[in-house]
């Protein structure tokens, strides 16, 4: 099975590089044919370029919900993100809106997307360092995820 784990993010804007550091410590552990490792910058319709040729897709990436616990990691899949479908002009798609136009479009997207998005609290200031609670979880997200590409 074709496998991309995709860490989304900003590396210099504290909790944002989460999806970053996460690959890094997938890549000090991690190592298989059919694997890609991968961190983008990219989004909306940027995503639907790296995603497609893979079987599966596993990305990480920062999410600030309302009263959420820093550090604390979602396992997603792409229908719990349907809710979030908008478009208020072609330059604003999120990843839900991203995936939606992909099938639409007949792209070949992957059978299986996979999120793990880890609840952040400082995502805009200049930094290459998370918050404390961010940092304790990163470990933890590389486990899970290396716990999920277990069965590849």
């Amino acid at each position: 099975m074709k496998t991309l784990v995709l860490g989304l993010g900003n590396p210099i804007f504290s909790d944002d590089s989460v999806g970053f550091r996460v690959i890094q410590g997938l890549r000090d552990k991690f190592s298989r044919p059919g694997l890609t490792l991968m961190e983008s910058s990219a989004s909306g319709l940027g995503l639907l370029d790296l995603i497609t040729g893979y079987d599966r897709v596993i990305i990480i990436d920062a999410i600030k919900t309302e009263g959420g616990q820093a550090g604390k990691i979602y396992r997603l899949n792409a229908e719990n993100l349907s809710a979030t479908r908008h478009l208020a002009s072609p330059h604003d798609i999120n990843l839900a809106t991203a995936f939606e136009l992909g099938k639409k479009l007949g792209i070949a997207l992957p059978q299986e997307i996979t999120i793990f998005a880890v609840e952040v609290v400082d995502v805009t200031t200049f930094s290459e360092k998370c918050t404390p609670e961010v940092e304790k979880a990163i470990p933890l997200a590389v486990t899970m995820i290396a716990e999920e590409l277990g069965g590849d």
